[in-house]
């Protein structure tokens, strides 16, 4: 879909369909932004409960927090037409919960500093890029297919260094995993906008802006962990 489609040109369309994109934007951000919150504050308070830390990383149940954020995903794929705009969101924030259990594991593992310098070099990254997508005149429709063959790669590869157990392997899958999630993320944000375009102000376009969240969401959790691994310090 190219991002140029259907986006008045000049006049009082062209004011109206600008505060409408602001607005659509603007709610997919604070949708992400309390996500992120949510996924934060559950991490922090799962690390800080040695008994959920023993029951949840200790046990079995440590592959159920591994994966229950894939089963979440699949379940938006399938779900979201036949879901409510409210709906869709409980469940994202839902997802964004769980997704703060899984990842409560890496305050066990790196220190502190290094986890809040992983993430605003990660944030800083995101808002740099989704500006570039949001801003940008240049077509990146293109590079969706580029973006999601490295994407598949690099999951296909860690799954054969699961095996290997090759650091310098990884070190280059997290390089190349930043690249494929930054691209992502300008990429994912002129989708969002050609999308608003093509739909404007409807229930349709409000479930994208709840996938469009989560697409980002995910993109901006993907690089700090990433960066996270490149950058991080272990706890002694």
């Amino acid at each position: 879909m190219n991002p140029l489609y259907q986006i008045p040109r000049t006049g009082a369309a062209a004011a109206r369909f600008d505060g409408g994109l602001r607005q659509h934007m603007l709610g997919i951000y604070r949708n992400m932004g309390i996500g992120l919150a949510i996924t934060g504050l559950v991490a922090l308070a799962v690390a800080n409960t040695p008994a959920l830390v023993a029951l949840i990383f200790g046990t079995p149940l440590k592959w159920v927090a591994m994966f229950a954020p894939l089963a979440f995903i699949f379940f938006f794929q399938f779900r979201i037409e036949r879901m409510s705009v409210a709906g869709a969101r409980t469940a994202f924030f839902a997802f964004a919960g769980v997704m703060g259990v899984s990842m409560a594991s890496i305050f066990l593992v790196f220190t502190g500093q290094s986890i809040a310098m992983a993430f605003f070099a990660a944030a800083a990254m995101f808002l740099a890029l989704s500006l570039f997508g949001y801003s940008t005149k240049r077509d990146l429709t293109g590079m969706g297919t580029f973006l999601f063959v490295g994407l598949i790669a690099v999951v296909l590869a860690s799954i054969v260094n699961v095996f290997l157990g090759s650091s310098m392997l990884q070190m280059l899958l997290s390089v190349v995993g930043v690249v494929v999630f930054a691209g992502l993320t300008a990429w994912d944000t002129q989708r969002l906008k050609s999308e608003y375009a093509h739909y404007g102000r409807s229930e349709a376009a409000d479930k994208l802006a709840i996938m469009g969240a989560l697409s980002l969401y995910l993109n901006l959790i993907n690089m700090f962990q990433l960066l996270l691994g490149l950058m991080g310090q272990r706890e002694e």
